[in-house]
């Protein structure tokens, strides 16, 4: 009966936790981009962060708008991305 009870609290736990899911965006600020093929590279480097659901990176805005889910991804992780692919980059303030 307790393990019942155990499977029945872990089995809601994690249900719960999985609604607190949320999609996030942001615009990351990458003025390292200079010439056509640099948005390709971001956005492949980006697209491989597990969580990430979409990159659209410009090259003449200097910068990519990222869709993630914050409960698989940080932004940490995203900005590690693209530094990593040599274009260090910031979140960009509204």
């Amino acid at each position: 009966m307790k393990a019942l009870r155990a499977l029945a609290f872990a089995t809601f736990t994690l249900t719960a936790s999985a609604g607190f899911a949320e999609s996030r965006t942001v615009t990351l600020s990458i003025p390292g981009m200079n010439c056509d093929l640099c948005p390709i590279t971001i956005k492949k480097a980006v697209s491989k962060v597990p969580g990430v659901s979409s990159v659209d990176a410009s090259y003449e805005r200097k910068q990519a708008v990222v869709t993630f889910d914050d409960t698989k991804t940080t932004l940490e992780a995203i900005t590690k991305a693209t530094a990593n692919a040599g274009y260090p980059s910031s979140v960009k303030k509204p």
